[in-house]
């Protein structure tokens, strides 16, 4: 039985999926053979040599659809765009009907179980069966109402962040090294760059980029309100390089000119922007560092930088996206305590979020070094260590314990992240550390009383290289901590004695060569006759 769709219906469709464009991703620009983006003019479409995308549909799951075709017209002169709407039904018979539960829409992170709240987790979900349905369905999709304000606020990952006027500028070089004002800060994309931008100190008040107001005058679009940029703080630098931090950041400083100089004038910006589980920024604020250019100067290097973080959360730094890079520390952390069962992981970070080592000190004091600790940088084999030293007065079980504080530090994770990227609830992405001891006995032919203490720590990291080829990702996959501990004689009243307390940090590559796409054949060891090649030589 055929159903009928009201024509207004048909008119949404059709301008939906007209809009839709995977393939434009420059703000502003023509993309290049991306017959479907708006920005394109009917000359950019003359040179195009194919559609990269040539059909467009809206959601493939849906039972009736409506898709766009473009296609280039190379016969016509010049060479123009083709496009048309047309209708397709989806062959499936599994085929979604009407879209009409609004929850399913968009991701919302699950709520992590801890001591607190298992209970109630554990009423709603512990049963064999559970309901997730909403309090009622609409299944008229011709009556559903709008959307409400809040749920269009949510952003997703790498969608430009929308102001009042157009969208958070993040200045870029785009061609050369020249500043660009046409780059949008995505959504969760963290980013940094560097530009040079031409300058004129007679116009530095009339030049827009060099005024804190071109940076923060514009609300970022958010749930039913809109979300101010405020300053966070204001660092003045001098002509000569000093920088001073500003003890109010409330009056904002605008450029002007004075003694032939432009003061005032924006040289880098960090947005620090704060959102929820569901994608919606709720904070966000801007630190300038603003300084003088002189009468000399015909341009200035500006610096901006943009950072998201989660709301009730605490900014993690990564050694990598996904892979750990050469240089950047190594992130550990351990398992939190009071967890009601085995299934409930959360990794905690240590105080530094690091695996670390004894730093060494210029006095080789151990005792003076305890708690004086160095980051270990992945790839970086390193050898760290102190000189002890033993008198008769010093007992066996504090000086035992001391020493494997000046080797493991108060807190030694137990955990070390095998990317640079990984995420605390991840729990796969975590790997154990295997802590062995060993015991050197000392050979002392009058042992009447002996002490065993820890002498050195050796940490040996395996890695591997993970994923494509063309681009590896350094993931590592074993981390093993031994203790070596030494059995010592009781010295006599009044003597001393030093013992050296090493540590170190080696980093062994266990990826597996490339196996060849081609197998070579195989020998044969033969004896061949004398005259097998008769007639020839």
């Amino acid at each position: 039985e055929a159903c009928s769709v009201p024509a207004a219906a048909l008119v949404s469709l059709s301008a939906a999926v007209a809009k839709l464009c995977v393939c434009d991703l420059l703000v502003a620009q023509c993309d290049t053979n991306c017959c479907c983006d708006p920005d394109c003019s009917a000359e950019d479409f003359s040179l195009f040599t194919t559609c990269s995308i040539p059909v467009v549909i809206g959601d493939s799951q849906l039972c009736s659809q409506k898709a766009a075709v473009y296609s280039l017209d190379v016969e016509a002169n010049p060479p123009e765009r083709i496009f048309k709407l047309i209708d397709q039904v989806n062959p499936s018979i599994f085929c979604i009907h009407a879209t009409n539960y609004e929850q399913a829409l968009y991701l919302k992170s699950p709520e992590i179980p801890t001591a607190e709240n298992f209970d109630e987790l554990l009423d709603k979900f512990g049963g064999a069966t559970f309901s997730a349905e909403p309090d009622s369905w609409n299944l008229d999709t011709d009556a559903q109402n709008p959307p409400e304000a809040n749920e269009t606020s949510r952003y997703e990952y790498g969608v430009p962040v929308q102001t009042e006027d157009a969208f958070l500028r993040l200045p870029s070089p785009v061609v050369s090294s020249w500043c660009s004002d046409a780059n949008p800060a995505g959504f969760l994309v963290n980013q940094a760059t560097k530009c040079i931008r031409s300058v004129s100190v007679e116009k530095c008040d009339s030049i827009q980029a060099l005024s804190m107001l071109f940076y923060i005058n514009s609300s970022i679009l958010a749930s039913v309100f809109q979300v101010n940029i405020t300053v966070q703080s204001i660092v003045v630098q001098s002509v000569n390089g000093m920088r001073t931090l500003l003890s109010s950041s409330e009056v904002l400083r605008l450029p002007m000119v004075l003694d032939e100089l432009c003061i005032n004038a924006v040289l880098g910006v960090n947005y620090h922007i704060t959102h929820t589980d569901t994608g919606e920024i709720i904070e966000a604020a801007a630190a300038f560092v603003l300084g003088a250019i002189s009468r000399e100067a015909l341009s200035i290097e500006q610096s901006f930088e943009i950072s998201f973080t989660q709301e009730n959360t605490q900014p993690v730094p990564l050694s990598g996206n996904p892979g750990y890079v050469v240089g950047l520390p190594v992130r550990a952390g351990f398992q939190p305590q009071g967890y009601p069962s085995p299934a409930a992981f959360l990794f905690s970070s240590n105080k530094h979020s690091q695996l670390t080592i004894l730093h060494s000190t210029s006095t080789q004091d151990c005792l003076a070094a305890q708690g004086a600790r160095a980051p270990v940088l992945f790839g970086y084999n390193m050898i760290s260590g102190c000189k002890l030293r033993i008198t008769a007065a010093m007992k066996c079980q504090p000086l035992a314990q001391t020493l494997l504080d000046v080797l493991k530090g108060q807190s030694f994770p137990e955990y070390v992240a095998s990317f640079g990227n990984s995420q605390a609830q991840d729990v796969l992405d975590w790997v154990p550390i295997t802590q062995l001891h060993i015991s050197e006995q000392m050979i002392s032919h009058t042992l009447q009383s002996s002490c065993q203490i820890p002498v050195s720590l050796g940490i040996e990291v395996k890695w591997t290289k993970y994923g494509s080829l063309v681009n590896p990702q350094a993931r590592i996959v074993n981390v093993t901590a031994t203790i070596t501990s030494t059995t010592l004689k009781q010295l006599p009243s009044g003597r001393e004695r030093i013992i050296p307390i090493t540590s170190s940090v080696v980093f062994t590559d266990i990826s597996s060569p490339a196996e060849p796409s081609y197998k070579a054949w195989p020998t044969i060891n033969i004896k061949l006759p004398f005259d097998f090649f008769y007639p020839f030589v």
